[in-house]
C-alpha cells in the first residue's frame, strides 16, 4: 500500500507529464502570410503583427467592437507592394468559429462586390479582395488603383489561401 503523501506525489507527478505531452503536441499555428516573392511580383514589406481581440482597437479603433461581436480571436496584418508600385495590406482575422467568419464577410457587402471562388466563399472589388475559409476572414485591400490591381489582389489573395 502507498503511503498517501507518496501516492499524491505520484499523481501530481502523473499529470505533470501527461500536461507536458500534451503541450508538445498542439498544432502550431501556420504563417499565413506569403514570403516575398511567392507569389510573382509581390514583396512582403513589414513584420507582421499580431493583435489580440481585446487589443484589436490598436489597429482599427471603431470597428474593434464590430469583429469582437463577430467572435474574433485575433489579428494578424502586414503589408506588402506589387511590382515596387502598388501597395495593399492584408488583414487575417481568426474568429472562434466559421460563421462569425461568414458574418463579417456578409457585413457590409456593396451592390458593386463580385463573388469569386476563393475559400469557401469571397467576394472583389475594384480595390479589394475579402474571403472565407473555415474560421478565418482575409481582407487584402491596395491603396491604389491600376489597370492591374484587381487581378495582383486575386493572386496576393490564393497565396494567403494556399497557406491557411
Amino acid at each position: 500500500m502507498i503511503r498517501s503523501g507518496k501516492w499524491i506525489f505520484a499523481v501530481v507527478a502523473l499529470a505533470i507529464v501527461a500536461l507536458a505531452a500534451g503541450t508538445g503536441c498542439k498544432k502550431h499555428k501556420a504563417d499565413e502570410f506569403p514570403a516575398s516573392n511567392a507569389i510573382a511580383g509581390w514583396q512582403k514589406t513589414s513584420d507582421t503583427r499580431v493583435f489580440a481581440a481585446k487589443d484589436l482597437w490598436k489597429y482599427i479603433d471603431g470597428e474593434a467592437e464590430v469583429y469582437i461581436a463577430a467572435g474574433v480571436v485575433s489579428t494578424s496584418t502586414s503589408d506588402y507592394k506589387y511590382q515596387g508600385k502598388l501597395e495593399a495590406v492584408v488583414d487575417v482575422y481568426t474568429m472562434g468559429d466559421a460563421a462569425g467568419a461568414r458574418k463579417m464577410l456578409e457585413t457590409g457587402q456593396t451592390n458593386d462586390a463580385k463573388s469569386i471562388q476563393l475559400g469557401d466563399a469571397g467576394v472583389a472589388y475594384a480595390q479589394s479582395v475579402n474571403f472565407r475559409k473555415g474560421p478565418t476572414l482575409v481582407r487584402i485591400v491596395a491603396y491604389d488603383a491600376t489597370p492591374e490591381t484587381q487581378q495582383a489582389l486575386l493572386d496576393l489573395a490564393r497565396g494567403v489561401e494556399a497557406k491557411l
